[in-house]
């Protein structure tokens, strides 16, 4: 699935970091660089100071990360103890630029943490948690500095704050509020407790899953038994096998890339199996890496900290700062969806029994059967073979396409920058974005290849955040990483069509975080479930003909995409749209399920818990949820907790959003795409989401597009 933000520790609580500038308290704080060698701590001479990710060691990063906390927690304590009347330059302003050392270090490690992953980072993540969260706590809880914070606030409707200014008080203030500032001393070291516990579990939640996702295998033994693989599949089974130390044999781990075309395209219906059942119950092993009770105990802890914070449950607590508002209102938007879906899918799984009787199978499909014989299907009803397609979705050429879109609506440039910028990973590559009026608005790099130690799934994340220093705009340095299909020995990277959507989505937020203009760290960040707008709605972009026109050529011949095969894909690209939709929106319920609880028992199983829940919704047995609770990383590894809805959310949002495109009779309309970046993509998060929708739409949002989007409206 698709992922935005990524950070793993700190990063909706760390909105204290911020610009280097910073407003006097009472004097200002000055101290030394302790270390000029270490990468982290010197000022950065490379092109736009990036760091120079091949010289940062554990132990750099371990002092970077102690030096920026105690940097911080100086100017916390300067800004508290200020005899000065609170203002919003003195208190708010600085507080707002108060993180900058921690801020540069967390920003250059999470993301390397997550693609580049080795035990040693392993272990220091775990080891900073605690002080990380300690270190947030005793911003939060501090009394003396909530005091200021809520003078300044109680005197807002007195001063003359800009918009801007006024929002990002608004949001400071309630930062402190829910973080246990007005708690009682007792209960803020029972809250500071519970952070502490439930970011290390997430941690831990997270690295048990790239573990079991990296080095689960399914081993083959025999060519004949992966009859209907892709050539270029079974080469690279080899070549994980021998890897392993298995020359001779074939090799799946659970990467996407390397199990999904098992699932789609082999005849074997056995293999199938064991690849079906090692990916869906990663975590659910009854080995180290189990995940079960960390799970439960995750569940327990959060339903805890929002009873102290006043909450009857933790998906009350979290939807207050969200569009959604209340657990009633996402079940409303799921409800809706979920019926139409269930409907579809089980209309599909007819098609599924008629193609498994053609193979002499008088048994009920399962789920290790759904993708290979929907693909048959599609086929029969259609006639269209998505591995045709593929050969004329090579990675570059789509690239091509992505960076084609983004000129034609915002008119952004893109210059590859090959040798003066630092390489975090070989494969990576890198691009100078200029705007319309040719200064330069950001730094892109591209990470696109599974690899051990890299996570599954795709996310766009930042080594910097877009700033301001000194007046001037900081550009962003922003990463789209992905595990997309890599080369084979006869072939290019040839992409399936679900990767071309997720590298359209992926520079979605990457867009985003280009065009964002803020001056003040704490409105940087859009609601949960606003932030996937800009990438979905990106998305619609990739299969229109002009674009297609552009990056659509056959890897050998350079041919263009021809029409009849075009025409092929429109007419069965909403094919399998139950099965696609009942997956996710099972999901997005067991999350809200779980964090809607108002008591949890002791001996609380999370998958009984699961399989209960959807039974009593009656999901086809054959469709599992899109992650099962125990590699559900979106909301057990924190970021999407009761927000994998989000998603979903933002598609009603994207849908229509994109009408107001189609409405004008030009993809391209340069007025909409005008007032899109005016009010979705640059204002970061000044505005509450709806207010920036209707902003750019003129109304509210219609769930008809999405329906129909979806195949679900018949």
């Amino acid at each position: 699935m698709k992922k935005a933000v990524f950070y793993t520790l700190a990063a909706s609580a760390m909105v204290l970091a911020g610009c280097k500038s910073q407003e006097s308290v009472d004097a200002p704080i000055v101290m030394e660089q302790s270390n000029n060698s270490n990468a982290l701590m010197s000022k950065s001479k490379n092109k736009h100071a990036i760091e120079s990710f091949e010289k940062i060691t554990i132990n750099d990063y371990r002092e970077a990360f102690i030096d920026g906390m105690a940097r911080q927690a100086a100017r916390i304590k300067a800004i508290a103890e200020s005899t000065e009347a609170p203002t919003f330059q003195n208190t708010i302003a600085a507080l707002d630029k108060s993180g900058d050392e921690l801020e540069r270090a967390e920003s250059t490690f999470y993301p390397i943490s997550s693609s580049n992953s080795t035990q040693e980072i392993r272990d220091f993540s775990k080891e900073m948690s605690p002080l990380l969260s300690k270190h947030e706590d005793d911003i939060f809880m501090n009394q003396q500095l909530f005091q200021r914070v809520k003078k300044v606030y109680d005197e807002a409707d007195s001063t003359k704050l800009t918009h801007e200014e006024m929002k990002t008080l608004e949001k400071i203030y309630k930062q402190f509020e829910r973080n246990g500032a007005n708690l009682s001393e007792a209960d803020k070291q029972r809250l500071s407790e519970l952070n502490q516990e439930i970011s290390a579990l997430q941690i831990e939640f997270k690295q048990n899953l790239l573990h079991e996702t990296n080095n689960t295998y399914v081993i083959v033994d025999k060519l004949e038994d992966l009859e209907g693989l892709p050539a270029s599949d079974i080469e690279r089974a080899e070549k994980m096998a021998v890897d392993q130390g298995q020359p001779g044999k074939w090799m799946f781990n659970m990467q996407r890339a390397s199990c999904n075309p098992v699932l789609q395209y082999c005849k074997n219906r056995e293999l199938r199996k064991k690849v079906y059942e090692a990916y869906c119950n990663r975590g659910n092993q009854n080995n180290e890496w189990d995940n079960k009770a960390i799970s439960a105990k995750l569940v327990k802890l959060r339903l805890e900290r929002a009873k102290l914070m006043g909450f009857k449950n933790c998906a009350s607590q979290i939807l207050d700062t969200r569009m959604a508002k209340t657990p009633e209102a996402v079940y409303s938007l799921l409800d809706q969806i979920w019926a139409p879906a269930v409907k579809k899918a089980n209309e599909e799984l007819a098609d599924i029994r008629e193609e498994m009787k053609k193979d002499g199978l008088t048994c009920e499909p399962e789920g290790w059967d759904y993708r290979f014989y929907s693909e048959r299907a599609r086929l029969a009803k259609y006639n269209f073979d998505e591995s045709k397609l593929s050969e004329y979705l090579e990675i570059n050429n789509i690239l091509k396409g992505v960076f084609y879109t983004a000129n034609k609506l915002y008119g952004v440039t893109f210059k590859e920058v090959t040798s003066e910028l630092p390489a975090y990973e070989k494969t990576a590559q890198a691009w100078e974005v200029y705007d319309k009026d040719s200064t330069l608005l950001a730094v892109f790099y591209s990470d696109y290849y599974p690899r051990d130690g890299k996570g599954a799934g795709a996310w766009c994340t930042s080594f910097r955040d877009q700033r301001y220093e000194d007046g001037k705009r900081i550009e962003p340095v922003v990463v789209n990483v992905c595990s997309m299909t890599p080369a084979s020995a006869d072939r290019p990277a040839l992409q399936s069509v679900d990767n071309v959507t997720t590298m359209f989505h992926e520079f979605g937020h990457a867009l985003h975080a280009f065009m964002k203009n803020v001056h003040y760290n704490s409105i940087g960040n859009v609601e949960r479930d606003f932030v996937e707008l800009p990438s979905q709605i990106n998305e619609h972009w990739a299969f229109e003909p002009e674009v297609l026109a552009v990056y659509a050529k056959h890897y050998k011949t350079g041919e263009a995409l021809p029409q009849e095969l075009l025409d092929k894909y429109n007419a069965a690209s909403k094919y399998g749209q139950g099965f696609a939709t009942v997956e996710y929106l099972a999901a997005s319920l067991v999350d809200m399920d779980m964090h809607v609880l108002t008591e949890v028992p002791e001996d609380f199983d999370v998958m009984k818990f699961e399989e209960k829940k959807l039974a009593e919704r009656g999901i086809p047995r054959q469709i599992q949820p899109r992650y099962r609770v125990t590699n559900f990383s979106h909301t057990m590894g924190g970021g999407y907790t009761a927000g994998y809805y989000s998603y979903i959310w933002a598609e009603v949002l994207d849908a229509d959003g994109f009408e107001a495109f189609k409405e004008t009779g030009d993809i391209f309309n340069q007025e909409v795409a005008e007032k899109f970046r005016k009010y979705v993509l640059t204002p970061g998060g000044i505005d509450d989401g709806m207010t920036m929708y209707r902003n750019f739409r003129g109304a509210d949002p219609k769930i008809d597009a999405l329906l129909k989007n979806r195949g679900l409206d018949k």
